[in-house]
């Protein structure tokens, strides 16, 4: 049981790189599945994390690509503006 808890949770960390190239939607499922994985398994053991994979993969999670750029303009005021 062990061992699968194991694997469970290197899957889901290893598709967080994978979605980082992928498109949005994509992304935000993988994120929250990871999410859901790791809450899942500290509530309920191996069971919750499965349960919670599934369920955060259909709800999605936060994008953790955003590229922002920061400048602080001639007055000291910082300004970002976020790419996608």
């Amino acid at each position: 049981m062990r061992k699968l808890f194991i694997v469970t949770v290197l899957a889901a960390l290893t598709a967080i790189p994978a979605a980082a190239n992928a498109a949005s939607s994509a992304e935000r499922t993988a994120t929250g599945a990871a999410i859901g994985v790791g809450a899942g398994a500290v509530i309920a053991g191996p069971p919750g994390a499965v349960v919670g994979g599934v369920i955060g993969g259909v709800v999605g999670g936060p994008r953790i690509t955003h590229h922002r750029h920061c400048w602080v303009d001639a007055r000291g005021f910082r300004h970002c503006h976020y790419r996608d």
